[in-house]
């Protein structure tokens, strides 16, 4: 429904006439084959109507918690409350069983509340309607996220549904602190959105600046939280996100627990979490469910991978191109025995490897679990292959290009390795044109452009830039969870205080009951 044929509405109220309401909601909805209007008479004393989307409500409890106790005269109602100025409060208190009844005296309030899957009853002669939660959507349960795969961790995931995301919040966040703001972005799509933080550890301007930039969005239609990020970014012309999305609850209740701000929408399974820094792109919560020794080794490894997938191919074409002295005499000759007969430069087949790359992962993804598989393997194997044996490609430029593919595949972050992927191609070019020097410029330009970068406030390379010697303890390494009792300071928590350590206890040597030395000591 057009939102301009609702705002002429806006101030219209029940006239306490059931006819005249009933013929305002028919005007707006009644073209809808899905639309209920539901006559019937309460105790036989007062004519109702009950309306509702037929899909969009379940219709056991319509039947059963709102139908037949309005048509079913129960004992314990004394007739003397069914009077016409005491039948609301008489239905509210002592008849419907729903959680969730609202009183409304706006018609077009109730018109929102039918749309949003409420049903509304509307009584002759009253002043107000009630508008009821009977709402239910089929949806997905509750599986393993599929962007964010992990070994050890929990295997659940959010879903589409707002409310049942909350829910796995406040599963694992059982306190009062965990606090909920929520309002409507969209003109036609109403999407509900919900602001979660931790109260006395999220810092309140940032918690206002959130909900100050989401109500500032004004469209049609919120499909997915990709559009509010779009939004509410500080720098609008990078490639690098400013927001982290997650499937995972875990994840969330983690960075809740740091400072940071989540925002759920409903119909969306992914909460974004703001502010972002560059090194949670290479974080994982797997991290912190396993030991600092091998969560620190997994970081370092997927760091490794990250910066090697960036410039890999810009230091081959500039090795080939211009400075063949720097490699080796033996791979420097094999080289260029490999290259002998392709027809164009160094950064010219790297482009061309590099689109393929592109196309084929892209193809992968579109297409069915069951083909993309195979297709990923037909193209790697038999496409690369016919590549080098028709000349068009050298053996080792498809190595360099293979395995800087497979480097970016540990970025657990997509949106991440997407900026990457995609700044490998001036790197490459600068290469092919100026050699060393045009790819360290193109890398000190990266540099300069993500230390220009701030997420609400927060610069970009938090903690090594400005430097904070507590936020560098879960950094490139993961130091024991006893060394980092302080949330990092780029937040401006009020609550420093993460874990109250006793160093006393952490030196104490533990018992070891079972240990065959202590019957020899008896």
């Amino acid at each position: 429904m057009p939102h301009s044929q609702m705002e002429q509405y806006k101030d219209d109220e029940i006239n306490g006439n059931l006819e005249d309401t009933v013929d305002f909601i028919q005007s707006l909805l009644g073209d809808n084959d899905d639309f209920i209007i539901r006559r019937l008479s309460i105790y036989g004393t007062h004519t109702a109507v009950l309306f509702y989307f037929s899909n969009l409500v379940n219709q056991e409890v319509i039947n059963h918690e709102i139908l037949k106790p309005l048509m079913e005269y129960p004992d314990h109602i004394d007739a003397q409350d069914l009077t016409q100025g005491k039948i609301l409060q008489t239905l509210s208190e002592q008849v419907l069983y729903q959680g969730e009844l609202t009183r409304e005296a706006k018609l077009i309030d109730i018109v929102d509340a039918l749309l949003a899957g409420e049903s509304a009853l509307v009584i002759d002669g009253a002043m107000e309607a009630f508008h009821i939660d009977t709402r239910y959507v089929e949806k997905r349960a509750i599986s393993q996220p599929e962007t964010e795969q992990v070994i050890i961790g929990p295997r659940e995931g959010f879903i589409e549904r707002l409310g049942t995301n909350i829910g796995l919040l406040r599963y694992r966040l059982p306190t009062a602190d965990f606090c909920i703001k929520t309002l409507k972005v969209g003109r036609l799509t109403k999407s509900k959105v919900a602001i979660c933080y931790l109260k006395g550890i999220s810092n309140q301007a940032l918690i206002d600046e959130v909900e100050k930039r989401l109500e500032k969005i004004d469209i049609d239609a919120v499909l997915d939280i990709g559009y509010l990020e779009q939004y509410i970014e500080d720098n609008h012309y990078t490639p690098f996100t400013q927001t982290l999305l997650t499937e995972r609850p875990d994840s969330a209740v983690g960075n809740l627990i740091e400072g940071r701000v989540a925002i759920l929408v409903d119909g969306s399974p992914f909460a974004m979490l703001v502010p972002a820094v560059f090194n949670q792109f290479y974080q994982a919560t797997e991290d912190y469910s396993t030991r600092f020794v091998m969560g620190s080794f997994q970081r370092f490894i997927r760091m490794f991978a990250l910066v090697f997938s960036l410039i890999v191919p810009g230091l081959y074409v500039s090795f080939i191109s211009f400075n063949p002295e720097l490699l080796p005499t033996d791979f420097a000759v094999a080289v260029a025995g490999g290259r002998s007969g392709v027809p164009y430069p160094a950064v010219v087949e790297v482009l061309i490897l590099e689109v393929a790359m592109e196309i084929l992962r892209e193809a992968t993804v579109r297409l069915p679990k069951q083909i993309g598989n195979a297709l990923s393997i037909v193209g790697v194997l038999i496409v690369g292959d016919a590549a080098v044996q028709a000349g068009l490609s050298s053996p080792i430029t498809v190595v360099v290009i293979a395995v800087t593919t497979i480097a970016s595949f540990t970025t657990p972050v997509y949106s991440a390795a997407f900026a990457l992927r995609l700044l490998r191609f001036p790197l490459a070019i600068l290469a092919g044109l100026f050699g060393l020097y045009g790819l360290m410029v193109g890398l000190i330009m990266v540099l300069n452009h993500m230390l220009s970068l701030k997420s609400f406030g927060v610069p970009y390379l938090s903690p090594t830039s400005p430097w904070n010697a507590q936020g560098m303890k879960d950094s490139v390494v993961r130091f024991p969870f006893w060394w980092m009792p302080k949330r990092p300071n780029m937040f401006q928590s009020k609550n420093k205080t993460r874990e109250k350590v006793s160093k006393e206890a952490i030196k104490t040597r533990p018992n070891q009951p079972l240990n065959p030395l202590n019957k020899r000591k008896k």
